[in-house]
């Protein structure tokens, strides 16, 4: 029986590297593949899926695979370089997240049209309040004297269950993007799904991450 769990263990080690490779790549090319669609600059519209993508796509996933113990950019970095980091990438994500709203909100204005009508519209607001709220729960991290009566590894949970539901948020809008007319004009056929397979394929790998970090927690207290 043990030499048959260690190939397999092995063989799972060697998917979560690939799969986490996968998600670094996707996690830069899927905004530089919106910038040469969306060619920022060339109207106000062109900042909105840009900025969307590299606040969703790039910035808090790679805020998030940096804890991961086999597939972060920062492994052999302590903890606490971990965290600042962490919190640098989610606070840029954030500000990329209220700029892009900002920008598609003043641009629905000039242009006479309905704010928030839609289920992207809707799921994009949704999701930047929501990170705009996990990032000041943070806050509680950073600052563990706010909250006495929570232990460390509660706050620590509830912070890491709540940000993989804002992440999975931000990639749910991201998909309903996808499903905009400016998107599915532009982009088509087998380029359309595979473009829709990158969020999916993120949102997969930080929630295995998630699940593993929580099954090692509920395994050390026992």
């Amino acid at each position: 029986m043990a030499l048959t769990a260690e190939p397999e263990s092995r063989l799972y080690r060697s998917l979560r590297a690939a799969a986490g490779a996968a998600a670094h790549l996707v996690a830069l090319g899927f905004p530089t593949a919106v910038a040469v669609l969306a060619r920022p600059g060339s109207s106000l519209f062109s900042w909105h899926p840009l900025l969307m993508a590299l606040a969703f796509s790039f910035l808090m996933t790679e805020a998030l695979l940096i804890f991961s113990p086999e597939i972060s950019l920062l492994r052999s970095f302590s903890r606490k370089v971990k965290v600042r980091v962490h919190w640098a990438l989610q606070l840029l994500a954030l500000l990329c997240a209220l700029l892009g709203l900002g920008i598609i909100t003043y641009n629905k204005h000039l242009n006479a049209k309905g704010h928030f009508v839609t289920w992207h519209g809707l799921t994009g607001l949704l999701t930047v309040l929501y990170a705009t709220g996990q990032c000041a729960g943070g806050v509680l991290l950073l600052y563990p004297k706010l909250m006495k009566n929570w232990t460390l590894a509660k706050r620590k949970l509830y912070h890491a269950t709540s940000g993989l539901v804002g992440y999975l948020l931000g990639c749910a809008s991201l998909m309903l993007g996808m499903c905009s007319q400016w998107f599915t004009i532009s982009v088509t056929g087998i380029s359309w799904y595979l473009a829709m397979l990158c969020p999916l394929l993120t949102s997969l790998v930080i929630m295995n991450q998630v699940s593993n970090a929580y099954l090692y927690r509920k395994r050390s207290q026992h």
